[in-house]
C-alpha cells in the first residue's frame, strides 16, 4: 500500500505539490493567526487588568441622589458630586469604614461655596505718559469665560510721580489705618483713591460729625443691585515711574470641604501635593480664640472666633480672562489731580471725564487667586449651595435643563441688608442649577448670639494651614478615571466644529457662576471636625448639619484589577452596604471607564464629556473571550473546509481511476486508506516544511513563543489532512466499477441548442451540477464565513466601544480581526479557484476539439471565464445569504444598526471573489492555450 501511494503522489505530482501547498497555506496561516488572535487577547486582556483599577472601587453617595440618565444609561455623571451637600451621616460613614474588606473608605463632605475677594492686576505700564507729573487712565474691561462675555466695571488707575504712603498699622493720633493711602507732595498730604473708592456718596463729615476720610465704615450709597456698575468701580493709585498695574476687584466662589487626612491622603496622595506649608491631620480641629489680625496686645480684648485650619488651592479651578480698552483721561491741570482725588467730589469729578483711546490689555482672572494671602481674605459671612443639573434625553443626546434667573436677594447679607461685593459677573448668565444662600449671622466676638440672625452660630475664620497643587496628585489610568471632582473639573469640549468655534478650540471650564453647568472642584479642604461650626443652627438642626458627608469613596483590600477574586472582594463590600442602608445609592466603580456623552447647550452649541461607564473592563473582557473563541472556530473550520473541498475535488479528478481499480479487484476499505494515506502523507510533508516556515515568519513578526506555536504546525497539518479528507475518502469508496466509464454529468431529456458564449458556460455549469456546487461551496464558505466574522468584529467593537478603555481595546483588537477576516476570505476564494483549475484539466480534450473546429483562442478565455463568473457568483452570492441568515438567527446584537455595512460588504467580497477566480482562471487558460491541440487529444 505504501507502494502504491508514493507510486500515485510521484504519478500525479503537481496534484500533490497543489494539495500539499494548501495545506501548507491552510496549516501556517492557521497557527500564524491563532497566534496573532492569542497576543491580541493577551495585550487587550492586560490592558484592561493594567487599567482597570481606578482611584476608587465602591462610590456610595446619599439616597435619592442617582438620576434617571444614570440609571437608565449605567453611567455615573462627571458633576455628580457639586450637586450634592450632605445626605450621608458620619455614623453610617463610620459603621462603612468599618466594615470588612474596606481598606479605605474617604467621604467629602461639601459644605457650600465662600466668597473670597481679591484683586486681578492689570499691566498698564506701557500707556504711562513720561512726561506728565500725574495721570488717570480708564479702563473699560470685558470679561470672557465658558461661554458667555460680561460687560465689567470701568476701572481707573492714577499715576504720579509723587511718593505715596501706604500704611501697615493703625495710628488714632494721625488718624491712619492699613492700606489707607496718602500722596506726598511737598508739605501737603492727600488721600487720594480713598474718596473715590470709600465715599461715592460725597460726604465730607460721617455720622459722629468727624471729618472724613475715617476708617472701619464705606459711605458709599447702597448699590440697587450686586452688579451696580458704580458699585464696582475702583482706582488704583501707583507713585514713581516703576510698573503700572491696574488692581480690578474680583470675587472668587471657593467650594469649601470637608474631608478625613489620613483616608485621602490614602486614597490619592494628597499630602505629596502640598506645594507651601502643611498637609492637614487628624488632630486639625475647630477652636474659639483669637483673630491672628487683632494685633491688640492684651489677648482678653482681641476679637475671638472660632478658627478652622483649612488647605488652599495653588491656583483657581476656574477660568475666564479679562480683556479692557484703555482710555488717558483729559483731567486739565495735572497739578491740581492730587486734590480732586482727595476730596469728596473725587467720584462726580471722575466719571464725568473724557478720554482718549490708546490701546488696550488684557489679564487671566487666576492671578488674582494666587494673591490670596490669608484669613483676611477668608471671610464666611454667607454661603451658598448649589443643586445638580438636570438632563433630558433628545435621543441623540442629552440637552441640560436652563433655570430663570438669581433673585436679587441671593446676594444679600443679615448685616443691614448689605450686598456681598464684586459677586462674579458670570452669575447674570444662563442658570442650570438652583442656587441657596445661607443667610451669614451677625455675631461677633462671642460664642452665643442675641441679636435676629439666621440661627447660624458665630462667624468663623479659616486659618490657611498650607496649599496644595491638584497637577500633583496620584496619576491613575486615564483609560479607567472615575470622578475625582475633589480635585479636577471633568473634561468638556465641543462636539462638533460649530461649538468648538465658539469655545475657541479650548475645552470648556469652570466660570465663577454658581448656576453654572460645569461647578469648580473644591478649592478649600478642611477637616470633619470642623464641618458643625460651618453649619450648626442654634435654632432647628439643619439636614446638612444631621447629615454632612456628600459621598464616601472606597478602596477595597485586596483587589488588584477585574479578575474573578476582586470582583467578589468588590461585591461582598457592595452587598454589605446595600444591606445596611438600603436607601444610600452604591456604585460599583472598579472597572469603569470614561465614556463620551454628548450634551446640548443654549446657543446651539453641543460639548462632549466623559461620564463614568459602570462595568466596562468586565464587558470587555468576557467579549474577548467570546470573539477570541468564535475566532478560533471559524478560522478553522474554513481551513478544513477549503481542504475537503480541494480533496473532493482531487477524487473527483480520479473518478475513472478509482473506478478502474474497483473493476480489478480493490475493496472500499482498500480505496479508503489509499485516499487517506495519500493525504496524510501530503499533511506530514506540508506540516514539516509548515513548522519551519512557521517559526520564521513567528520570529519576523515578532509573536511571543513563535517556538511553541510552529511545533504546533505539524499536528494541526496532519489533523486537517485526515479530518479534511474523510469526507472524499468515503466518497471515493462509494465509486463503482461503472462509474470508469460513465461520465459525471446529469442525463437531459432533450439537447438544447446553444447559441451563445454565455449559453453554452451555463450549460456546462448545469451539466456537472456536482463539480459546479463544489467550486461554488468554496466561495460560498468564505463569503459567508467573512459575513459572520465581520458581523462578529463589529459586534465587539459595538459590546466594548464607548469608553476610552473600550476604544484603546478596539484599536488593539483590530489587527487580529482583519486577518481573521481576510483569511476566511481568501481560503474561500482559493478553493473556488482550485475547483475550476481541476475542471479546466479535466476538460482540456473537450477544449480542444473545440479549438480544432474553429473556435477562436478568445472564445475559449471567455467560455472559461464566463463559467468561472457564473460559479463565482453562485458561491458568492449564497455564501452572502448564509452568512446574513447565521447573523439573524444568533441575534439582533450582532446586526443591529450594521445592516447596511455589511450587506455592502458581503457584495464587495462577493466581486472581489468573481475577480480572483476569473484573474486566476486567466493564467490557466494561457497555459492550456500553449499546448497543441492534436496533443491534448492524444493524450485523452
Amino acid at each position: 500500500m505504501i507502494g502504491m501511494i508514493l507510486s500515485q503522489l510521484w504519478r500525479r505530482r503537481s496534484r500533490a505539490l497543489g494539495l500539499a501547498a494548501g495545506i501548507l497555506v491552510a496549516a501556517t496561516s492557521f497557527t500564524l493567526l491563532t497566534s496573532t488572535v492569542t497576543t491580541s487577547q493577551a495585550h487587550t486582556t492586560g490592558l484592561v487588568e493594567n487599567t482597570s483599577r481606578s482611584a476608587y472601587d465602591i462610590l456610595v453617595r446619599p439616597p435619592g441622589t442617582g438620576t434617571a440618565v444614570e440609571r437608565d444609561r449605567g453611567l455615573v455623571e462627571a458633576n455628580f458630586l457639586s450637586g450634592i451637600f450632605g445626605g450621608i451621616t458620619l455614623a453610617q460613614y463610620e459603621r462603612i469604614k468599618n466594615l470588612a474588606g474596606v481598606e479605605t473608605a474617604a467621604p467629602v463632605a461639601n459644605v457650600g461655596y465662600l466668597m473670597v475677594q481679591s484683586t486681578v492686576p492689570v499691566d498698564v505700564s506701557a500707556f504711562r505718559d513720561s512726561d506728565a507729573p500725574a495721570q488717570l487712565l480708564r479702563l473699560t474691561p470685558t470679561l470672557k469665560a465658558g461661554l458667555g462675555t460680561y460687560p465689567v466695571a470701568d476701572q481707573y488707575i492714577y499715576l504720579t510721580r509723587n511718593p505715596i504712603v501706604t500704611y501697615k498699622e493703625w495710628n488714632e493720633e494721625d488718624n491712619t489705618w492699613p492700606d489707607l493711602q496718602h500722596e506726598i507732595a511737598g508739605d501737603d498730604t492727600y488721600a487720594v483713591c480713598w474718596f473715590y473708592n470709600e465715599d461715592k456718596r460725597g460726604d465730607t463729615f460721617d455720622s459722629l460729625g468727624e471729618r472724613l476720610p475715617q476708617p472701619l465704615f464705606q459711605w458709599n450709597r447702597t448699590p440697587k443691585t450686586a452688579f451696580t456698575p458704580d458699585a464696582r468701580s475702583h482706582m488704583t493709585c501707583v507713585p514713581g515711574d516703576g510698573k503700572a498695574t491696574a488692581q480690578v476687584p474680583v470675587a472668587f466662589p471657593v467650594l469649601l470641604s470637608a474631608i478625613d487626612p489620613v483616608a485621602e491622603n490614602d486614597l490619592v496622595g494628597l499630602g505629596s501635593a502640598v506645594t507651601s506649608g502643611r498637609m492637614l491631620t487628624a488632630g486639625d480641629k475647630p477652636f474659639w480664640g483669637p483673630d491672628a489680625f487683632d494685633l491688640n496686645p492684651v489677648e482678653s480684648e482681641r476679637q475671638h472666633d472660632w478658627q478652622i485650619p483649612v488647605l488652599l488651592s495653588s491656583r483657581a479651578l476656574t477660568a475666564g480672562t479679562m480683556k479692557a480698552t484703555v482710555e488717558r483721561l483729559d483731567v486739565g491741570d495735572p497739578g491740581g489731580l492730587a486734590a480732586k482725588l482727595s476730596s469728596p467730589q473725587a467720584h462726580d469729578f471722575v466719571n464725568a471725564l473724557n478720554g482718549t483711546d490708546i490701546g488696550g490689555a488684557a489679564a487671566d482672572l487666576g492671578a488674582g487667586f494666587r494673591t490670596i494671602a490669608g484669613a483676611g481674605d477668608l471671610e464666611v459671612p454667607v454661603y451658598w449651595t448649589v443643586g445638580p443639573v438636570g438632563y433630558e434625553d433628545s435621543g441623540d443626546g442629552l440637552v441640560a435643563r436652563t433655570l430663570p434667573a438669581q433673585p436679587d436677594g441671593l446676594w444679600k447679607t443679615n448685616w443691614d441688608d448689605d450686598l456681598v461685593p464684586y459677586v462674579p459677573e458670570e452669575n447674570q448668565g444662563t442658570q442650570y442649577r438652583d442656587v441657596t444662600a445661607h443667610a451669614s449671622t451677625t455675631c461677633m466676638n462671642t460664642q452665643f448670639c442675641e441679636r435676629e440672625d439666621a440661627g447660624r452660630g458665630a462667624t468663623p475664620v479659616l486659618n490657611i494651614v498650607g496649599r496644595y497643587d491638584t497637577d500633583d496628585l496620584r496619576g491613575f489610568s486615564t483609560l479607567s478615571q472615575v470622578p475625582l471632582e475633589t480635585y479636577r473639573s471633568p473634561q468638556v469640549t465641543g462636539a462638533d466644529q460649530t461649538s468648538r468655534d465658539a469655545l475657541g478650540d479650548r475645552p470648556l471650564r469652570p466660570d465663577r457662576n454658581l448656576g453654572g453647568y460645569l461647578s469648580p472642584p473644591p478649592t478649600l479642604l478642611t477637616t470633619l471636625d470642623s464641618v458643625s461650626v460651618l453649619t450648626h443652627s442654634r435654632r432647628k438642626p439643619t439636614a446638612q448639619e444631621k447629615a454632612p458627608v456628600s459621598a464616601v469613596r472606597i478602596r477595597v483590600a485586596g483587589v488588584t484589577g477585574v479578575d474573578t477574586a476582586s470582583r467578589a472582594r468588590v461585591n461582598a463590600v457592595a452587598g454589605q452596604i446595600r444591606a445596611a442602608y438600603p436607601k444610600l445609592q452604591v456604585d460599583v466603580t472598579v472597572g469603569s471607564s470614561p465614556a463620551p456623552q454628548t450634551v446640548a447647550l443654549p446657543r446651539n452649541v453641543k460639548v462632549t464629556e466623559y461620564w463614568v461607564a459602570k462595568g466596562v473592563a468586565l464587558r470587555i473582557l468576557r467579549a474577548v473571550d467570546t470573539k477570541s473563541a468564535v475566532l478560533f472556530g471559524l478560522v478553522l473550520v474554513v481551513c478544513a473546509l477549503f481542504l475537503a473541498q480541494a480533496a473532493l475535488a482531487s477524487v473527483r479528478a480520479r473518478r475513472t481511476e478509482i473506478g478502474t481499480l474497483r473493476c480489478v479487484g480493490w475493496s472500499a476499505s482498500e480505496i479508503l486508506r489509499l485516499i487517506l494515506g495519500e493525504l496524510a502523507l501530503i499533511g506530514l510533508a506540508a506540516g514539516t516544511l509548515g513548522a519551519l516556515l512557521a517559526y520564521g515568519l513567528g520570529a519576523l513578526l515578532g509573536l511571543p513563543t513563535s517556538a511553541a506555536k510552529a511545533s504546533l504546525v505539524l499536528p494541526v497539518a496532519l489533523l486537517l489532512a485526515t479530518a479534511a479528507g474523510a469526507l472524499p475518502a468515503w466518497r471515493a469508496t462509494r465509486v463503482q466499477p461503472l462509474d470508469a466509464v460513465t461520465p459525471p454529468v446529469t442525463g437531459t431529456r432533450r439537447t438544447a441548442t446553444v447559441r451563445t458564449v454565455v449559453g453554452l458556460a451555463l450549460n456546462n455549469l448545469l451539466r456537472t451540477p456536482g463539480r459546479t456546487v463544489l467550486g461554488a461551496a468554496g466561495l460560498a464558505l468564505g463569503v459567508a464565513a467573512f459575513t459572520v466574522l465581520l458581523s462578529l468584529t463589529l459586534a465587539f467593537r459595538g459590546e466594548v466601544a464607548g469608553s476610552l478603555l473600550g476604544n484603546a481595546v478596539v484599536a488593539q483588537a483590530r489587527t487580529a480581526d482583519y486577518l481573521s477576516v481576510a483569511l476566511s476570505l481568501l481560503l474561500g476564494a482559493a478553493g473556488a479557484v482550485d475547483v475550476l483549475v481541476l475542471s479546466q484539466r479535466e476538460r482540456a480534450a473537450d477544449l480542444a476539439v473545440l479549438s480544432a473546429s474553429g473556435w477562436s483562442k478568445r472564445e475559449l478565455g471567455r467560455l472559461a471565464l464566463y463559467e468561472g463568473a457564473g460559479l463565482a457568483l453562485l458561491g458568492g452570492l449564497t455564501g452572502a445569504f448564509v452568512g446574513f441568515g447565521t447573523v439573524l438567527a444568533v441575534g439582533q446584537g450582532l446586526w443591529h444598526g450594521r445592516l447596511l455595512t455589511m450587506t455592502s460588504a458581503a457584495l464587495l467580497a462577493t466581486l472581489a471573489g468573481v475577480a480572483l477566480v476569473c484573474g486566476v482562471l486567466s493564467l490557466c487558460i494561457r497555459a492550456l492555450h500553449r499546448v497543441a491541440p492534436a496533443h491534448l487529444l492524444a493524450r485523452d
